[in-house]
């Protein structure tokens, strides 16, 4: 098969795009590389276009015709919360017009398979401490906002010409799958708590008065790994007849605390993680944990790496990075 993957070059998508690689699919990477690196993406073919773009249509349509694309995954877009609210009318141009473009391409070029990277951050702040598929959404940001409106456009899709759409909601994602592929960014638990040790400052802990078991808000964690294995259990899913869910979560069942992963940090690196509690962020549950059972009983796909294996990867990962944290002596 020759699967096309958008933002294949970034921390996901670059997972994904080994796993297939190593499978034996033939892989195209469309990119524009405003943050994924080509050289993650070494042996699949690289297309670098803005997929928000105007001529994208023109340019997707002809990529899937001539490499005979048979399925797309669908990474590319921005995805930092805060910068949606202070740029709500870009995120929308950037997420759902890219989407609109891919979609639009897809039918032209009659490719009719498609994995959809969606959040659980569509689930906002439920009642609900452990999330499934059934809940109603609730968004409570315009990049929240930009993610269901793919699903919405998938679906719409789905009955209209009978594109096969299924859309991946994630949890907190981490780790590393192989240390050239970390996570770049400083935006999640794991690299935000490395970035302070390396500049000589203590984690920030937001909020210990939570109703958990140590006071610190509790969420579920999935190595980017797994994530990408899921990825692939969803396109085999999109060849089968009976498909009778389009949304799945991806995450392991289990929450770990705030507090719990930074002592993982510790045990990793040996490093001293003691924290600052400071005041709670605004609009943080306490709780937010995956269902998984609709995963593990359509696709077959159950997370394998626990918190201390996430977070020791990611750990592998920052120390090769370009800015390793000098350990001391002895």
């Amino acid at each position: 098969m020759t699967i096309l993957v958008t933002g294949g070059a970034g921390y996901i998508g670059a997972h994904v795009v080994r796993l297939l690689q190593e499978r034996g699919d033939d892989v195209v990477v469309v990119d524009d590389l405003s943050t994924g690196r080509a050289e993650r993406v070494e042996g699949a073919t690289l297309v670098e276009v803005d997929v928000s773009a105007p001529e994208a249509v023109e340019v997707l349509e002809r990529v899937m015709r001539e490499r005979a694309v048979t399925a797309v995954v669908h990474f590319a877009g921005r995805k930092q919360v805060g910068e949606s609210v202070e740029r709500p009318a870009w995120y929308y141009q950037q997420n759902v017009g890219g989407f609109t473009n891919l979609v639009t391409a897809m039918e032209s070029a009659g490719v009719d398979r498609l994995v959809f990277s969606s959040s659980a951050t569509l689930y906002g702040n439920q009642a609900s401490a452990i999330l499934d598929e059934k809940l109603h959404t609730e968004t409570l940001n315009p990049y929240g906002e930009t993610k269901l409106a793919g699903e919405w456009l998938g679906r719409a899709a789905s009955r209209a010409w009978g594109l096969r759409f299924v859309a991946l909601r994630y949890f907190n994602v981490a780790g590393a799958g192989w240390p050239e592929l970390g996570d770049p960014a400083i935006l999640n638990l794991v690299p935000m708590v490395l970035d302070r040790l390396e500049r000589g400052e203590r984690p920030k802990i937001f909020g210990d008065d939570y109703p958990t078991a140590d006071g610190t808000c509790v969420r579920d964690y999935v190595h980017v790994l797994d994530l990408a294995h899921a990825h692939l259990a969803a396109l085999d899913h999109l060849g089968e007849d009976d498909r009778p869910f389009d949304v799945f979560n991806v995450g392991t069942g289990t929450g770990s605390s705030v507090r719990e992963v930074i002592e993982a940090v510790g045990r990793a690196s040996g490093l001293d993680v003691t924290a600052d509690v400071v005041e709670r962020r605004p609009g943080d549950p306490a709780r937010l944990v995956a269902s998984v059972e609709r995963i593990e009983q359509v696709l077959g796909w159950r997370a394998s790496y626990a918190l201390d294996e996430i977070v020791a990867s990611a750990w592998e990962a920052w120390q090769q990075g370009p800015r390793p944290i000098d350990l001391p002596a002895g």
